[in-house]
């Protein structure tokens, strides 16, 4: 899906956060603020362990990532998708591309790989459905 948009690509790759909306039981949109790779067009997100985003994507895979835009609303970046969790995945510390890409963020939180992997053990995949950019 991102092959076609190289400069979504490019974002993908370069943005630190995106904003995750999961929905809970009641259809309460709740959104907030992941870490997240792009591996094989498939987002990869490490999460805290029984936090209502979890709890909702069991009970609802659909979910919107949303990269910020400008202050003026432009570079517009929206991914459908279907969320699960990935039972068995490997750890967020032996995710080689996803501690080079926040090994420094990590750190500046007093983290390690390890403690960060410890702290978030969920793996959750988001497959995009539908890609809106500007």
């Amino acid at each position: 899906m991102f092959d076609e948009r190289p400069d979504i690509q490019e974002r993908l790759d370069g943005e630190l956060v995106a904003w995750m909306t999961t929905v809970n039981a009641a259809g309460q949109p709740q959104t907030s603020p992941v870490w997240f790779l792009v591996e094989n067009d498939v987002l990869v997100i490490y999460s805290l362990a029984g936090t209502p985003r979890t709890r909702n994507i069991r009970a609802n895979a659909q979910v919107c990532l949303n990269l910020n835009s400008t202050p003026t609303g432009g570079e517009v970046v929206i991914i459908e998708g279907l969320a699960k969790i990935v039972e068995g995945g490997p750890p967020a510390n032996e995710d080689e591309p996803y501690v080079s890409k926040y090994a420094s963020s990590m750190e500046d939180l007093g983290m390690t790989p390890q403690s960060f992997a410890a702290d978030y053990p969920v793996r959750i995949h988001v497959q995009p459905t539908r890609l809106r950019a500007s």
